[in-house]
């Protein structure tokens, strides 16, 4: 018999650690690899090099059925992540590794905002302050007037907008798509997305440069692989919180290995954001154990 999610915590955590650690991985390469190669070659690289791992999903893939709205849901996916890819990659060589971690947890508060305003789930007031608290955090850390907010920072801004707009679109994919063609899919479509976009700035790479590219995709695709085992392990009220520590992960790692000073008005920003989300993660889980089981094209708050 198998356990339910709620039954392994403690594997739930173990898993979400390894996560950070793995996504604090990918940030590292990505700053050690520069910005000699352009950001969107960069991300096209990754994607291209991370497709051998999808070599399995084919078969499935192929026997998916995809309407003609599935098709389209699947299309915007692509595109709005490439968007979101293209971005990340450029902050990333320009600014703080913490200062990218802790606004990369500002994309289930855009994922809230736009099940309120595109799904119809409602937006509690709750729900609303934990929102407003996030935005909050987001201040804290660019602090604008303090301290010089440049394009790495606003990439970030909208890189976070793009993420979550992917992850509603998954959502919508996953109620009629096994998980296995919509991560499939994602890949194919980034991949083809970026081509046009790498080609029109296109940058011989060198072979470490390619090495660092593969190791990307080696971690980033472990990395997601184990944040699976995370969900499936524990709620996200348990995890959630622990996403954390990737923060720490990421200032130590700065600190050390790139000489990035501490900044404490990043932690605290990280801190106030995560905090808000761990608590929209708690209030959905209450919600749902509370509420009837509803029909199969229903959305649960």
């Amino acid at each position: 018999m198998s356990m339910s999610a709620s039954s392994r915590p403690g594997w739930g955590i173990i898993w979400m650690i390894v996560t950070g650690v793995l996504f604090v991985g990918v940030t590292a390469l990505v700053k050690v690899l520069g910005t000699r190669i352009p950001a969107p070659e960069a991300a096209f690289l990754r994607y291209l090099l991370g497709l051998v791992f999808f070599i399995p999903m084919l078969p499935s893939m192929l026997r998916a059925r995809l309407t003609r709205r599935m098709t389209g849901i699947l299309m915007a996916r692509g595109m709005v992540h490439t968007v979101g890819v293209a971005l990340w990659f450029f902050a990333m060589a320009r600014i703080p590794i913490a200062d990218v971690t802790a606004m990369n947890y500002l994309s289930p508060i855009y994922v809230t905002l736009g099940a309120a305003l595109f799904l119809g789930e409602r937006l509690a007031l709750r729900r609303v302050m934990a929102v407003v608290a996030a935005l909050v955090g987001a201040l804290i850390i660019l602090r604008p007037g303090f301290r010089e907010v440049g394009p790495g920072h606003l990439a970030m801004l909208f890189t976070a907008v793009f993420f979550g707009a992917s992850y509603l679109l998954a959502k919508l994919a996953s109620d009629d798509l096994p998980p296995v063609v919509v991560v499939g899919m994602l890949s194919i479509t980034v991949t083809i997305g970026l081509a046009p976009l790498a080609i029109a700035n296109w940058v011989v790479p060198t072979m470490p440069e390619l090495l660092i590219l593969l190791a990307v995709a080696c971690i980033a695709t472990t990395g997601h692989y184990t944040m699976t085992l995370a969900f499936r392990a524990a709620p996200l009220t348990v995890t959630q919180p622990v996403t954390f520590l990737q923060l720490v992960w990421a200032v130590a790692l700065g600190a050390i290995f790139f000489g990035e000073g501490v900044d404490p008005y990043v932690i605290l920003g990280g801190l106030v954001i995560v905090g808000s989300v761990s608590f929209i993660s708690w209030r959905e889980a209450v919600l749902k154990r509370k509420a009837v089981t509803p029909a199969f094209h229903q959305t649960k708050n």
